[in-house]
């Protein structure tokens, strides 16, 4: 009978467990797009503002309690690059058909963001809605090629840092939005353009994700 009641106890504490696990360890699919500017009407998903599209799966952690955790994502990415010219360069013609190219703007990923993140819990409506934020680097890999042209290559690893905020619904579904602030280059120039104009190479953007975690 003693052995009986230490193995109905571990059972108890072993399913009590389980149950929490779900709420501290988290996976799931997560997709959205990026965006060159952020606004918040219908418009933010016309098709002269959007920018590329991502899609991966997300694990988040949670400390229980306290609403701290943190979220890592294996994302592939295919962006727009926001590269700019420098106000009031003078741009040759075929300067200016090189920087709107595609070869030029366009490039793809595989990115691994990984965001500190604080979910603030609501009374009453904590179960249903859940405001967080989130900050954190994010690292991405070139899976495009790399040359350009005889003047520019694109680099092989890129680095960001993003700031955002999102909500939870129903303990699942979790929207967020957040600006990648380029920390690195994405654009090596082997040779200067012939005007010397200025580009600004970093990959600077906005991303709107959805995710369903279980």
């Amino acid at each position: 009978m003693k052995n009986f009641r230490i193995l109905l106890v571990a059972v108890l504490v072993f399913a009590g467990f389980t149950a929490k696990a779900g709420d501290v360890f988290r996976f799931g699919p997560r997709v959205g797009m990026e965006v060159n500017s952020m606004r918040l009407n219908s418009s933010l998903f016309d098709g002269d503002n959007r920018a590329g599209f991502t899609g991966g799966v997300m694990m988040e952690v949670n400390v229980p309690l306290i609403g701290l955790g943190f979220d890592l994502s294996v994302m592939y990415c295919h962006r727009v690059n926001a590269n700019t010219v420098k106000d009031g360069a003078n741009i040759a013609p075929d300067e200016s058909t090189l920087l709107a190219s595609d070869s030029y703007r366009k490039r793809d990923y595989i990115e691994i963001p990984l965001n500190l993140k604080y979910k603030i819990g609501l009374p009453v409506v904590g179960k249903v809605f859940t405001p967080y934020i989130f900050t954190g680097p994010s690292f991405a890999f070139l899976t495009s090629r790399r040359a350009i042209n005889e003047a520019f290559k694109n680099k092989a690893f890129d680095v960001a840092w993003n700031f955002g905020l999102g909500f939870q619904l129903f303990n699942h579904l979790q929207v967020g939005a957040s600006y990648g602030l380029g920390i690195t280059k994405s654009v090596a120039y082997l040779t200067p353009l012939n005007s010397g104009t200025k580009i600004e190479g970093k990959n600077n953007y906005w991303t709107v994700t959805a995710a369903w975690l279980f």
